[in-house]
């Protein structure tokens, strides 16, 4: 019997946020199948079988557990060992197949179908299944609208009693809007059910003081939960004065949520125990999981599968614990005594050790917090489960995550995006340099240069700092102050050497400061008043620094009052260097009824570079909010279906490996056994409407001169060894080559400079111009990234390169060119040049950029591409060498297919 890929097996979030595990049938699920058969209600079996079917026949259960995985798939969801809901296919005709679900009368409507029908459909796919048909009676509504609300191209016709629905299983945008917002809604339950529990037990709280048990309790009960506490401890009677129970199954009533304190090796007994009362969600406190070795990572793995089968989410191991400052809940399961005021941050930390000295920091500026996750080892939920969550959450403004890894980084980025255009998302990521995964957090470390991540997260719009400090400093504005409209910068102060470093800082964070107002150091609280209304009701006035540092005079507090009441009447941002002090002082908070700190309230910086920073990270992140969206170009002269043969031939000839090539983007070098250039590279990139120079090798004289008069003239000679021209500079090439005689010469010369090694080509000149390189391929944290930089070796050397996702938008495309520190020189007039109709053609550029992107998005199997150079100038973007290296397509894309969980080991 053939066997299934391993992808085929996955966790998923339902609807009401708990979770099953879907996998393909077997023979051993007989049992199963019959036991699940036998809770069927009449009504649901009639819908499935259209008829009354009581029972299943021996014959009828060896058919349906035995399937070959190719022509006839079956996928189950299990919860705690129970099969709650089979779908099935069958193939009809070579494309077309028979598709069937039923589930338990007991997990209907918790999504099941949906998230079957796309796993089923992504099998299908991957087996040449091009369409379903599904006949279902017309009162099984419910079903009805699974096939109909999927977003896939439907028809639907009537006959004999019986709608037959056909289903085109190409993705669409709207298939993948509707797999998106289902994905977005289940992992946001998920979260809300951890942060809004109505009744929390603590397993391993300890009658020791300052044990790790005992804190949780006493932070859940000094916190003032609103629920009932349950301490859980096998001999004690109570705990810290609270009656406790042997085990959670002797707790009488229901626990929503459970915070496990017990040794590493007791941990898996807990949940299964959880598992068996019904616990919704856990908080694992305990160490020594994946952070001391492959022991405890496989121990952390049976957690995590143990937990998810019975439908509950992890956060940790090895965590601080979670918080939610929402008076109805007032939930500290964390190991932290002090959290800081209700407010409207929420705030994702992996690193538990630093979690405890976050919340003091919080606390220390007058910040307040809505949630708090420290998520430890991330072994299940994620910064990424956080972002679905506070995406919809109205008590969640400001977004701040603490990263040291990513566990599915193109979701981080996908999400990211969206949530940032509604909110803003700052976050530190520790470990730049490192390019590796923390111990004992889920597989997510980069393989990309740290500044190529940095371009990724501004194409997300996440607003990346370099520390915790800088993070605070962006918060206060972003949580306390209106978004900035603009880059002009007023400058009020009473210090005129401080006035004159807000606007130096201004100028070098990229904004436009007027020439600051000077008050004098004898400025009274009324002058300040005047100079803020003035600058206040100025069109051309988008934010406020405001420097104050007193003289002998007290007059400080009536300085406060005047900003406090500027700053809540005005929506323009107001920033302050006040007395040197940092954060949000009393002074010049607004504040509510629960002693929160209102908006309104004017942050305060020690330093005045400190303050125009947190302003210059405002204001870029409002300028990306309000840019017009980009959109993905209808393109023509691509054929993805003569793309495919040509990339098949091509595979047939490079015979790689799934070893043999590096993710983009790596440190190991592809295997040049992998890399096709010449009329295959040409010939593949033609069918995206990419046409590359033809070039002919040639190892004599001679046969560069027969290639030249083949080609025409005017010709170059050049090596075409792919280090080369960082290691020769320009001496890699003879241009402009108009005669056999030049030919020669030239071939001569650079043989005798860098021999047979070069790889001499000859190859028809191109008009000079800007040369560029574009460079793309499939990352293994990020999928399809897209590179570009200037084909210069100080370029090169200086690494100046920039990123992003593809497919690349118009405006990511243009963006990535900005991006460029050497840009400029693709927008001005190259040397000679008379007028602009001699100018690079940088729109041609933008489409050259968006038709790679495409290619590679396509076409998995293309590890790496390089063109190197593409000559810009006013005539196009040309395309004067191409190299690609192939793999064995991956099995799952980052990010791509239907939705699942974070993998662990099944």
């Amino acid at each position: 019997m053939q066997s299934y890929p391993n992808h085929w097996e996955a966790d998923v979030v339902l609807t009401d946020g708990g979770t099953a595990h879907l996998r393909p049938i077997t023979p051993e699920d007989a049992d199963l199948l019959r036991e699940f058969h036998a809770r069927l209600s009449p009504e649901t079996i009639y819908y499935r079988f259209f008829a009354p079917y009581p029972k299943l026949s021996d014959r009828d259960v060896k058919r349906f557990t035995t399937v070959d995985y190719e022509d006839r798939v079956a996928l189950v969801a299990t919860i705690s060992d129970s099969l709650v809901s089979v779908v099935r296919y069958d193939k009809v005709a070579p494309e077309e197949a028979e598709v069937a679900f039923v589930v338990e009368d007991g997990h209907q409507g918790r999504g099941l179908a949906s998230v079957l029908l796309e796993h089923i459909g992504a099998a299908a796919r991957e087996r040449g299944v091009r369409r379903f048909i599904a006949d279902v009676l017309p009162e099984n509504r419910r079903m009805i609208n699974v096939f109909r609300e999927a977003g896939y191209t439907a028809q639907q016709t009537f006959d004999e009693g019986v709608i037959r629905l056909t289903l085109d299983l190409q993705p669409t945008d709207d298939s993948t809007e509707v797999m998106r917002a289902r994905e977005q809604r289940a992992e946001s339950r998920s979260i809300a059910r951890l942060l809004f529990p109505d009744s929390v037990a603590v397993i391993g709280a300890s009658r020791t003081a300052h044990t790790i048990g005992q804190t949780a309790l006493r932070n859940l009960l000094g916190g003032e939960f609103q629920g009932p506490v349950y301490p859980v401890h096998p001999e004690a009677k109570a705990v810290v004065g609270v009656r406790a129970y042997p085990s959670v199954l002797d707790i009488p009533d229901q626990v929503d949520l459970a915070v496990v304190a017990v040794r590493a090796d007791m941990v898996v007994d807990v949940v299964e125990q959880c598992a068996d009362k019904g616990v919704l969600g856990l908080v694992v406190v305990s160490s020594g999981f994946g952070e001391t070795g492959p022991e405890g990572r496989a121990r952390q793995d049976e957690l995590v599968r143990t937990a998810r089968a019975a439908g509950m989410r992890v956060v940790g191991p090895n965590c601080l614990g979670i918080a939610n400052s929402d008076p109805r809940v007032s939930l500290n399961a964390t190991l932290s005594p002090d959290l800081p005021p209700v407010g409207s941050i929420g705030f994702f930390s992996q690193s538990g050790a630093l979690g405890r000295a976050i919340l003091q920091r919080v606390a220390e500026r007058g910040m307040g917090l809505s949630t708090f996750v420290s998520a430890g080892n991330r072994a299940d939920v994620s910064g990424n489960d956080l972002m679905q969550y506070w995406q919809e959450d109205p008590a969640t403004e400001v977004v701040l995550q603490y990263l040291e890894s990513l566990g599915n980084p193109r979701k981080f980025t996908r999400l990211a995006r969206r949530l940032a255009k509604q909110k803003p998302v700052v976050a530190v990521r520790s470990g730049g340099s490192a390019q590796t995964t923390p111990t004992g957090h889920a597989a997510g470390g980069l393989a990309l240069p740290d500044y190529a991540v940095t371009s990724l997260f501004q194409q997300a719009g996440v607003v990346r700092v370099d520390d915790i400090t800088q993070m605070f400093d962006a918060a206060q504005v972003f949580a306390y102050q209106p978004l900035p409209k603009g880059p002009r910068v007023g400058v009020i102060g009473n210090s005129d050497s401080l006035e004159l470093l807000v606007k130096d800082a201004a100028v070098r964070q990229g904004l436009k400061p007027h020439d600051p107002v000077n008050l004098g150091p004898q400025a009274t609280a009324e002058d300040f008043d005047l100079a803020l209304e003035t600058a206040l009701a100025a069109d051309d006035v988008h934010s406020v620094v405001v420097v104050f540092i007193p003289a002998l005079h007290p007059i400080s507090d009536d300085v406060a009052r005047v900003l406090r009441a500027r700053s809540l009447n005005s929506d323009k941002p107001i920033v302050a260097t006040y007395l040197g002090r940092q954060g949000l002082p009393e002074e010049l908070r607004h504040v509510g009824d629960r002693g929160e700190t209102l908006r309104g309230s004017v942050p305060s910086y020690p330093s005045p570079e400190d303050a125009v920073r947190a302003l210059a990270y405002a204001t870029r992140y409002t300028q990306w909010r309000n840019r017009k969206p980009g959109r993905h170009p209808e393109l023509p002269d691509i054929d993805g279906a003569r793309a495919r043969a040509t990339l098949v031939r091509a595979l047939r000839n490079a015979k790689p490996s799934a070893d043999d090539v590096a993710w983009f983007g790596g440190e190991r070098r592809y295997d040049e056994e992998t890399a096709i250039s010449g009329e295959d590279a040409r010939d593949l990139l033609s069918c995206y409407g990419i046409t590359a120079y033809p070039d002919i090798p040639v190892s004599s004289a001679e046969g560069a001169v027969v290639a030249a008069g083949h080609l025409g003239y005017p010709v170059v000679v050049k090596a075409d060894s792919p280090d080369l021209r960082v290691r020769a500079g320009g001496a890699f090439v003879r241009a402009d080559l108009r005669t056999p005689e030049d030919v020669r010469s030239a071939f001569l010369s650079l043989y005798d400079r860098f021999g047979a090694e070069a790889g001499l080509v000859v190859q028809r000149m191109a008009a000079p111009g800007v040369p560029t390189v574009i460079r793309a391929g499939d990352n293994q944290s990020f999928g399809s990234v897209v590179s570009f930089g200037l084909a210069d070796v100080t370029a090169e050397l200086l690494d100046d390169r920039a990123f992003r996702l593809a497919p690349l938008t118009d405006m990511d495309a243009a963006d990535l060119i900005h991006a460029v520190r050497a840009a400029p020189l693709l927008f001005g007039l190259p040397a000679g040049a008379t007028s602009l109709a001699e100018q690079p053609d940088v729109e041609a550029l933008e489409e050259l950029l968006i038709r790679v992107s495409r290619l590679v998005e396509a076409f998995p199997e293309i590890g790496y591409v390089d063109l190197d150079p593409v000559l810009v100038n006013a005539t196009g973007a040309h395309v004067l060498g191409a190299r690609m290296w192939l793999r064995e397509a991956p099995e799952v894309r980052p990010d791509a297919g239907p939705r699942r969980l974070r993998g662990v080991t099944f």
